[in-house]
C-alpha cells in the first residue's frame, strides 16, 4: 500500500458523468480518495451517505471528494442518484488503479475467497502528496475520521 509521505499516483478514470477525472488535474486542493468494494451494498451505502451528509464540511475544507470502485459508471450513475451523492465516483473497472494503490488484494466472505478491493482511504494534499492513510476503513465513523485528518 502506498504510504503517508509519498506522492499520490496520479490517473485517469471515467466517472459516474462520463467525464474523464485525472488527479493531477486537481493539484492546488486537498482530494480524499477512497476505494470501496461495490456500488449500493450494505457497507458501500453507510460509508457514501456518511460523507454525503457531512458534504458541507469536506467543501469548507476545500476538498474534492472521490470515490473508486471496480464498478462501471452506469452503476455509478445509479448509485449517486439514488442516494443523492454529491461527490465524483471513478470507475476502476480493470482496477488498475487499486492496483498501484495496494487495495487490491485477496478476501474472503462466507468461506470463500476472492480478489477484490480493501476499503481503504487516501488524503491527499494540494501538491500531490498522501498526508494520511486508513487502511481498513470503518464505513460507520470514516467521514468523521477523513474530516479529523482533513482539519488537523
Amino acid at each position: 500500500m502506498i504510504e503517508q509521505g509519498q506522492p499520490a499516483p496520479d490517473f485517469e478514470l471515467p466517472s459516474d458523468s462520463g467525464d474523464t477525472v485525472t488527479l493531477s488535474s486537481l493539484r492546488g486542493k486537498p482530494v480524499v480518495l477512497y476505494f470501496y468494494p461495490k456500488d449500493d451494498t450494505p457497507g458501500c451505502t453507510t460509508q457514501a451517505c456518511g460523507i454525503r451528509d457531512a458534504y458541507g464540511e469536506f467543501e469548507r475544507a476545500g476538498a474534492v471528494v472521490l470515490g473508486v470502485s471496480p464498478d462501471d459508471e452506469r452503476s455509478h450513475g445509479k448509485f449517486r442518484d439514488k442516494y443523492e451523492l454529491p461527490f465524483t465516483l471513478l470507475a476502476d473497472t480493470d482496477h488498475e488503479v487499486a492496483e498501484r494503490y495496494g487495495v487490491w488484494g485477496e478476501k474472503k466472505y462466507m468461506g470463500r475467497t476472492y480478489m477484490g478491493i480493501n476499503r481503504s482511504t487516501f488524503v491527499i494534499d494540494g501538491d500531490g502528496i498522501i498526508t494520511k492513510v486508513f487502511p481498513q476503513v470503518k464505513p460507520a465513523t470514516h467521514a468523521d475520521d477523513v474530516l479529523a485528518a482533513l482539519n488537523a
